[in-house]
This record gives C-alpha cells, structure tokens and sequence, in this order.
C-alpha cells in the first residue's frame, strides 16, 4: 500500500547535523558537528538532590497531569531568572512554559502563519527553526550578514518590506548559532525599529545568553521593545540541561494565549517533573556560581579550539571570536568545495557540519562550516583541529 506524504512534509529534509552525528557514534570520530553543551556543566548531584527532595515531598505533584501555560512555582522562579540582568517582562506580557524552545517556534508559525505565508530570518540560521518554519508551511525569506558580522539592515527593510510581509523575523542576537557572533546594541534598535516600522513581529531567541565569557552584556531586543513587537525564547536546555526540554516564551497575551491553545493540541502541557526541579534548581542555588562554572569551563574551550587554528590553519581561512555561546563559524577560500571538505574531514575522522545545511536554500553559494566547541574535549580540539589545519592548507 502506498501512503501519500503531507505537502508541507515533502520539502523539510533530515536535519543534515543528526545525519552527520550518526556517524559520530564510532569512538574514533572527534565531533565538531553537534551542539550539545558540555557534560561537565551538568549540575547533575544538585539536580539528584532537588528530585530526591521533591518525591520525598509530594510524590503525586510531581507524576499528576499540570496546566499548559506550566507550573506556577516555575514560572514564578523562571521570570526572576531572565529579569536578572534587564527587563524583559512586561505588564501586557504573559510567560509560558515550552518543551523546549523549539517548541515556541513551531505554535507561535501555527498561531500566525497560513500556508504560504512568509518568514523572515537571519542567514544563515539555526537549522531546527528553519525545519520548524517549513514544517508548518512557511515560505522562508533570508536576511544576510555584512562582512563586519552584522546583519545587513538594507537587506533586512527589503526583505520586510516585499509584499507579502512577513509574519515575524526570527533571529538569535546573542552567540548566534551557526555564526557565534553578537548582534551590536545600535543593530538591535534598528532591527526593532525597521520591523515596527513595517508592522513585522520578532520572535528573537535566546538559548545562549547566559552563558557569555567575554566583553559585556548587550541588552536584548525584548528589554528595548516598548511596542509589545517581541516574542522571547529563553531555554533552559544550556543553563541545566537539554535534556529537561524546558524553555519559557514571554510575549503578548494575545498571541502567548493562542499559543496556549495550540500547546493543548500538542502536548497538553510540558513535562511537569522537570519544571518543578527546574524552579526548586534556580530559587535555591547559587546561580551566579553556577553560571560562572559554566561560563569558565565555555571559556577554556573556546579559546583552545582559537589558538589552535591560530597556530595551524591556512591565513586564507577566516572565522570568527565568539564572545560567548558554542559555535565558531570558518570561512574557507572563495570557490571552495565545502562539501567535499567535510567529506575528506570524515575520511580523517573529524565530523564538521557544511555551512549550506544554515541556509534557506541550497542554491546559494557557502564556502563555509560551523564547529562545535562545547562538546569535545580539549585533547580531541587540539587533535581534530590540528587535522583540519592540515586540510585547509591543500585548499
């Protein structure tokens, strides 16, 4: 019998980072391709503790259905978390738990977009959200990056302005994945200020911001908006761990609402287990040294992966200094084969992940790929990059 795919499913493809770390399961693979955070940032005895307590508490609170906007003790200790720094919560506001933020990607497209209706985003962009916009029938509208690393704001207001306009602009300021750069303070108010101008709503993530090693906090986009324009992603997935798929959306209430209704239709409401050692987690630990562990342990990587291919790659090759995140994005020579690149790279046991997989079309040209710096450890960084230096060199 054969079955008949959904259109909209037609034209998402595998995520070409899961296909490449299928590859990393052979032990002599040294992967730069996922994005997983660092194991040792687990707070894994703290997080034993707090479930260990909360069971010893009120066992059938924690294993009983909960309310889909999420857990009032979590969303109480979620908002002081993300308003430590600036104010990103307004009066009009409403704060949602999520299965992750992957999840506000896919019922905020679902709440404002019919099929065919247009999203605009930063390219190259964070895979999951492209899969997530194409998957609910978007039609995706690139915006690039000039040569400084800033989003190109002719490009942006032209892409805004094309009928049909977007139905919102999605985009991650801080350590941006793939590229790892941060979005300048002026650049974020001309963004805010080009897409009220064109009534263009901004779904602006945050999955990295916490865990900044370098220079000084910018403001994010959601604390400068005072128009009620942005929609806020904050995951908890680097701060604890991805695998409590836990985020919050802050936003409007009348689009936070829908979304609400469109959880329901998903998965009733977000794991409750997690949410209440989550809000157990940020209201009694010293979150301060904890992030600051994190952010040491971040740090240390990054900057041996850098000085590595400081010291070993060709001068042809540029890439970029994170200030922050996972990620640090390698421009090859112009007319290089990326492709093959990452082929020879597997053949010598280093998995990276081809630029194109970030962008909204595969036609456009990309001499460039994404390394992770979170997950190996610092023996495999100098090794692998130490390979790839080698490669670089018979470009």
């Amino acid at each position: 019998m054969k079955i008949e795919i959904s259109r909209k499913m037609q034209n998402v493809q595998a995520s070409a980072i899961r296909e490449i770390l299928k590859m990393t399961s052979n032990p002599d693979i040294i992967s730069f391709a996922g994005g997983n955070p660092a194991s040792d940032a687990f707070p894994v005895e703290d997080l034993k503790r707090i479930s260990a307590e909360l069971f010893e508490e009120d066992p059938i609170g924690l294993l009983q259905y909960g309310i889909t906007e999420g857990d009032a003790g979590f969303l109480e200790a979620a908002n002081k978390f993300f308003n430590r720094e600036e104010q990103v919560t307004r009066a009009v506001d409403q704060i949602i738990a999520t299965t992750g933020s992957q999840q506000i990607m896919d019922l905020l497209t679902k709440v404002l977009c019919n099929e065919g209706d247009v999203v605009a985003c930063e390219e190259p962009a964070f895979l999951g959200a492209l899969n997530s916009f194409k998957e609910d029938g978007a039609v995706l509208r690139g915006v690039g990056f000039t040569k400084e690393g800033e989003l190109d704001l002719a490009q942006l207001e032209t892409t805004l302005s094309i009928q049909p306009r977007p139905k919102f602009f999605y985009t991650i300021p801080n350590f941006q994945n793939p590229m790892g750069t941060t979005m300048s303070l002026e650049t974020r108010k001309q963004v805010l200020a080009l897409c009220k101008k064109y009534g263009v709503l901004i779904l602006e993530d945050n999955p990295y911001g916490a865990i900044r090693f370098t220079n000084e906090h910018v403001p994010s986009i959601k604390s400068l908006d005072e128009d009620d324009m942005v929609i806020y992603a904050a995951s908890l997935s680097k701060i604890l761990a991805p695998g409590l798929r836990l985020a919050v959306c802050i936003g409007r209430e009348d689009i936070v609402g829908k979304m609400v209704v469109a959880k329901q239709g998903a998965d009733v409401h977000t794991n409750l287990w997690a949410q209440k050692v989550a809000a157990r987690f940020l209201s009694t630990c010293d979150m301060n040294a904890h992030l600051s562990r994190i952010q040491a342990i971040y740090k240390k990587k990054c900057e041996l992966m850098l000085k590595t291919m400081d010291e070993t790659f060709d001068q042809r090759v540029t890439y970029t200094r994170p200030d922050g995140g996972m990620f640090i994005w390698v421009n090859l020579p112009e007319g290089s084969d990326v492709l093959k690149f990452a082929k020879e790279a597997i053949e010598n046991n280093v998995a990276i992940v081809p630029g194109i997989s970030f962008y909204t079309s595969e036609d456009k040209p990309c001499y460039a790929l994404r390394l992770n710096f979170s997950t190996p450890t610092d023996e495999k960084i100098v090794k692998g990059i130490q390979i790839l230096g080698q490669m670089t060199h018979q470009l």
